[in-house]
């Protein structure tokens, strides 16, 4: 049976646009909504760039996936700015807007990045109303720029929170929250543990820089893990970037371990649907703060010392990491003051009090919407209503 066309669906059904990715943070956030339209009977599709995470993860979920030329919105000096701007960007606005009058989406749903502009403009071009989706506690230049012709615009933190929602008209601001994977729910901590080999007795401690990894947390936590590992066992989730070789690095400090303490290591590029379970067994977790691991820790009841990425647009992550400190969730680290004394004595105190950690979690929770995703589906239909 061939693919229904737009003339042909039944007319009580909502075709949805879903435009963002470049970082898994955009990527799940989309996903999650797309999952909860999808089960509303939405006919949901997706334009995104061709190397972002969505350009894998979008198809792997089963939804129509149409790739377009971007740029990167960068504020500061960089030689590729130019063709970016001039021919890039350009180039998939173009594509958007072809994409858009064959699809004729009731409603684009925008979750952010530089990947959703040119969406997003030729979908201003075309007349279809516009969602936003603002998932940091800081307000992208992407979304600031989108912001201006949003029928609405969903924000993750209350707008009275420092920094939260700030830029934005207060009239078509919408408090959502920001939706975690159905996949991350319900993890096992046994599943987790046996994956790996881990001992149940021994604290467990997440590392991860993101989907792209971190080199300064690889190296510093590579230089510390004889330390380290005295005192918990540690699953490393550290990126694929061939520039700096960490995964090979790793592998070879791993190697270098005592045989005694050898298993209680793991370092992977990369961690897949195992990501629930490790949720599950994670006794804390140490890595960046964007909006998708700040928003899964939360969710998830996990304690976390953030190292917010330095230079981000309008320091996100050290805004994301604050919110949840500030709440009793987290411990925040700045990249300036990570060293291996620093981070042993900071895993060494925490890991101590069992008790703390667990209460740490529970205030983590209290920032997250459990409903989030099914709070921006409604409000994407309410949009997309004639």
């Amino acid at each position: 049976m061939t693919q229904m066309g737009l003339f042909q669906r039944p007319a009580s059904v909502v075709r949805v646009v879903i435009a963002g990715g470049g970082t898994g943070g955009h990527t799940s956030a989309g996903l999650a909504v797309a999952a909860a339209l999808v089960r509303d009977g939405a006919d949901v599709h997706w334009i995104g760039s061709h190397e972002g995470v969505e350009a894998r993860r979008v198809p792997e979920a089963g939804l129509p996936f149409h790739p377009i030329s971007t740029g990167k919105l960068r504020r500061y000096w960089d030689r590729r700015n130019a063709s970016d701007l001039l021919l890039r960007v350009p180039a998939g606005l173009v594509q958007s807007w072809k994409l858009l009058r064959r699809l004729r989406p009731s409603v684009l749903f925008s979750t952010g990045g530089f990947v959703s502009l040119p969406p997003a403009l030729a979908a201003r071009a075309l007349g279809i109303p516009i969602v936003i989706h603002e998932q940091t506690a800081v307000p992208g230049l992407a979304n600031r720029m989108t912001a201006r012709f949003a029928a609405r615009i969903a924000v993750s933190f209350a707008p009275s929170s420092k920094g939260s929602g700030s830029g934005f008209p207060r009239d078509r601001v919408v408090l959502t929250g920001n939706p975690v994977r159905e996949e991350l729910l319900g993890g096992s901590r046994e599943a987790a543990l046996g994956h790996f080999g881990f001992d149940a007795a021994r604290p467990l401690v997440y590392v991860t820089g993101g989907a792209q990894g971190s080199h300064r947390i690889n190296r510093v936590v590579g230089e510390a893990l004889p330390r380290l590992l005295a005192i918990c066992q540690i699953l490393h989730q550290c990126g694929d970037n061939a520039e700096t070789g960490d995964h090979s690095w790793l592998q070879d400090r791993a190697r270098a371990l005592p045989p005694a303490i050898q298993p209680r290591y793991a370092v992977r590029t990369y961690i897949g649907a195992e990501l629930r379970d490790v949720y599950a067994a994670a006794t804390l977790l140490v890595g960046r703060s964007g909006a998708g691991t700040v928003i899964e820790c939360c969710s998830l009841g996990v304690p976390a010392v953030f190292i917010p990425l330095p230079g981000t647009s309008g320091d996100e992550q050290a805004a994301n990491a604050g919110l949840v400190e500030a709440a009793g969730g987290a411990v925040v680290l700045p990249q300036g003051d990570l060293t291996v004394e620093r981070l042993v004595d900071t895993l060494t105190r925490l890991l101590a009090d069992r008790a703390a950690l667990e209460a740490m979690g529970a205030r983590a929770r209290t920032l997250a919407v459990p409903d989030a995703a099914q709070r921006l589906a409604r409000l994407i239909r309410e949009v997309a209503a004639p």
